[in-house]
């Protein structure tokens, strides 16, 4: 019998993104307390970009779209929020999604898989993610149940699990 395998990647939904900055600039169009401010979140590439007239009011609308991609099930590990710079009149914010699994990211998912989970179990690196293969199905479910448990610094998803 050939080996069952699944795949650990770190992906983010650009719908589910595109979604929650457009709630989050609708809330600041709306919201009083962002009135004659300024305050803007919009894409810029594929990055999203914040903006308000003070430092305050910028970490302000970041706070806005952070529970916006809470509420659409993006963990916050999955941004990357850079410091508040001035340009000009405003400050800005510029946020970018990590996609896939870095090469140290990798390597502690691949030492935590060979001190933990069963001795059957074998992963490797291939790019921005990792296979994970097994004579058993029962020691995969065990390894996915171990990594959800770590606590890593990036988000994971498991597919493909055959």
């Amino acid at each position: 019998m050939a080996d069952s395998t699944f795949d650990i990647v770190s992906k983010v939904d650009k719908m589910e993104a595109d979604n929650a900055v457009n709630q989050a600039r609708k809330e600041l169009e709306q919201r009083y307390d962002f009135k004659g401010v300024g305050a803007s979140a919009e894409w810029s590439g594929e990055k999203i970009l914040l903006k308000a007239n003070s430092e305050e009011r910028v970490k302000a609308v970041l706070d806005v779209v952070q529970s916006k991609f809470i509420k659409r099930g993006i963990t916050l590990k999955m941004l990357d929020a850079g410091e508040p710079y001035a340009s000009g009149k405003e400050f800005r914010i510029e946020v970018a999604l990590k996609q896939g699994i870095d090469q140290k990211a990798a390597k502690e998912i691949g030492k935590i898989i060979r001190e933990e989970a069963p001795k059957t179990v074998k992963s490797q690196i291939q790019g921005d993610e990792l296979r994970v293969s097994s004579k058993s199905r029962d020691d995969l479910q065990e390894t996915i149940r171990i990594l959800k448990a770590a606590d890593l610094e990036v988000d994971l998803q498991f597919i493909n699990f055959r």
